[in-house]
């Protein structure tokens, strides 16, 4: 068995940052936080979903970078070295290391589709495409599963090729890459979608609350929502924070650390809806399309719009960098999943995880067409969702709840010794006069997310 030398660690704070907010800055942020928004009345839906972000999903990140930076191994070995002698908790480890890549199984299709669009809007594919075809456009990516493999494949090559370089010449540095120009591209979008004629109403409609629109909409189903985007966004539960915790130092207390980047990751959610809403307006879309949002309502929208090519491409070149930014920061945490339990050098894992994620996200890209017969959740579901079901639904929130117990509660880790290490470093500390609440409310908050999300797909 191969032996790798040494763990390695970040060359700077700053790439620390960058790839752990990479990692929870994706099609969560730049896909359904719009078209959600859109869907639930705009403005008010923003306020609930970022009071759940700071209440919620803040927290939990914290104890996940916490765990990686205490033990200092991946998510399959954490628990482990900190409770040894508890082996139940041990099992999460596997679960999680399993969790990440049925994410991958599902999310590198999805990326696909954003590198096949941009490719699409450089190529000129979509210039003066009447509306009726651009949906067809994307319906026709679905069928061909020949087409939907190679987008993949090119996603998990992408992917590959970053995290075999190396954390810091590979993962760290081109992570810097994609996030700076990410930012760049989405100001540039932004700063063109609100100075198009018509894009107050645009600016009305996102910025301005009006709680009725909550209550027609559903005032549970609204607030859940909400619930459910800021708990998800961050793709915490499975390890995919925490392999970053475990690759830093402790000159930084993990709260402070933990504000920059769930400021960053909501920074990109609110921008995406700047970019999207007042475009909107501007050419009388309804912002509450759905998923097409994205891939047949928008396409539609840049034919109309001066240097309509140029945005398109930069639109969806953004979209990609979102996606690539996840898939990079999920694999890093899968292939130290086996350079930690199996003591593989980085080459040797890379290689083995790029290869399984391939074949492993074939049935995810099949189930649009060759196997689209195969509707595991009901009529009209394909395999995407039942992939979906088990990370969203599953995995997530209970790898959250199992994360928030193991460090609260004395059958675990134990409070004491979270706190300890989350406030070593210079830094906002954690607040400890909220221990009551993390102890007793978020853990129901946290099996009516669980139980919710069952009633939503089984119930209805």
């Amino acid at each position: 068995m191969e032996k790798q030398s040494s763990r390695e660690t970040f060359g700077s704070r700053l790439g620390f940052i960058f790839l752990s907010a990479g990692c929870a800055i994706g099609l969560g942020n730049v896909w359904r936080f719009p078209f959600i928004t859109g869907q639930y009345g705009g403005a008010a839906f923003v306020l609930i979903y970022i009071l759940f972000l700071l209440l919620l999903a803040l927290p939990i990140m914290v104890m996940e970078f916490t765990v990686g930076r205490a033990s200092q191994q991946s998510v399959s070995r954490s628990f482990a070295v900190l409770r040894p002698e508890h082996k139940i908790w041990h099992l999460w480890g596997y679960a999680s290391w399993f969790g990440n890549y049925v994410l991958m199984m599902f999310y590198t299709v999805v990326t696909g589709w954003m590198l096949a669009y941009a490719w699409y809007s450089v190529a000129g594919n979509l210039d003066g495409v009447p509306a009726e075809q651009i949906g067809a456009t994307f319906g026709g990516l679905l069928a061909n599963p020949q087409e939907l493999v190679f987008w993949m494949g090119l996603a998990v090559l992408i992917g590959f090729m970053i995290c075999v370089l190396g954390l810091q010449k590979g993962v760290e540095r081109i992570t810097k890459v994609m996030m700076c120009g990410l930012l760049a591209i989405m100001i540039a979008l932004a700063v063109r979608s609100v100075t198009l004629p018509g894009a107050e109403k645009g600016l009305e409609f996102y910025l301005k609350p009006d709680f009725s629109k909550l209550v027609s909409s559903g005032l549970w189903t609204s607030i859940y929502a909400a619930l459910g985007q800021a708990f998800f966004t961050l793709s915490l539960g499975i390890g995919s924070m925490a392999i970053f915790g475990s690759y830093i130092g402790r000159d930084r207390s993990l709260m402070g650390e933990s504000l920059i980047i769930t400021g960053l990751d909501t920074f990109v959610a609110l921008t995406a809806g700047l970019i999207i809403f007042p475009a909107c307006f501007a050419y009388n879309i309804d912002p509450g399309a759905g998923p097409g949002l994205i891939f047949v309502t928008l396409p539609n929208m840049f034919n109309f719009m001066p240097n309509g090519r140029i945005w398109g491409a930069l639109f969806f070149l953004f979209m990609s960098f979102a996606a690539l930014s996840t898939v990079v920061a999920v694999f890093e945490n899968i292939l130290a999943c086996f350079m930690d339990q199996l003591g593989w050098t980085r080459k040797r894992a890379t290689i083995f995880m790029a290869v399984s994620v391939f074949i492993l996200s074939i049935p995810c890209a099949l189930g649009f067409n060759v196997w689209s017969n195969f509707q595991p959740l009901g009529a009209g579901t394909c395999v995407l969702d039942l992939e979906d079901f088990i990370v969203s639904n599953n995995l997530l929130p209970i790898g959250s709840l199992i994360y928030l117990l193991f460090c609260v509660t004395r059958y675990g880790w134990g409070w004491d010794n979270f706190l300890k290490e989350a406030d070593q470093g210079r830094g906002v500390k954690f607040p400890v006069a909220l221990r009551a609440y993390f102890t007793y409310v978020v853990p129901v908050i946290m099996l009516v997310i669980l139980v919710a999300g069952y009633w939503q797909i089984f119930a209805k």
